[in-house]
């Protein structure tokens, strides 16, 4: 892009701006920016939702684990379309850990009226895990309907058949 100046910036003497030190960065590799915001997301629910026994890098396969380690602006082979199935099913397992972890977390602030889901939440307002769950099952190779509906068994079990109609 143009950047135009004005006369009196350019005599001015001194460190090179921002924007010029911008313009000079590498551009980043988007995909592999995603496969970083994947695990990111990963492992905030595991530390929110308080998941025990989970391993983050099991749910990769071998070129995904090897992608976080490389610089985001190299072009890195990310897992293709074809995955193992023992690596989907545990993607598959873990996506039910949390949609399971964030109703009963739902369940429990519900009959603790005196306090809120905000309060609980305090950082997450608006947040919906089960929706977050759903969302990651399309990055993870995993159906979304399988999420829904272990999401819609979840809260019939637990008694809120309100929200599970919905």
């Amino acid at each position: 892009p143009l950047l135009d100046t004005e006369d009196a910036w350019v005599s001015v003497e001194g460190p090179v701006s921002i924007v010029e030190l911008a313009l000079e960065q590498k551009r980043i590799h988007y995909p592999l920016v995603e496969h970083q915001f994947v695990l990111c997301t990963l492992l905030y629910a595991i530390m929110r939702l308080s998941l025990k026994g989970v391993k983050p890098l099991s749910l990769f396969d071998s070129k995904g684990k090897n992608a976080f380690f490389k610089d985001l602006t190299s072009i890195q082979l990310l897992p293709s379309g074809d995955m193992d199935p023992n690596v989907l099913s545990i993607r598959q397992q873990f996506l039910l850990k949390v949609v399971s972890a964030a109703v009963q977390t739902l369940c429990s602030s519900q009959k603790d009226r005196e306090v809120s889901e905000e309060e609980y939440f305090p950082f997450e307002k608006g947040k919906n895990w089960p929706t977050l769950a759903v969302d990651l099952a399309q990055y993870l190779q995993i159906s979304e309907d399988l999420v829904r509906r272990h999401y819609v068994c979840e809260l019939y079990s637990y008694g809120m058949d309100h929200l599970g109609e919905e």
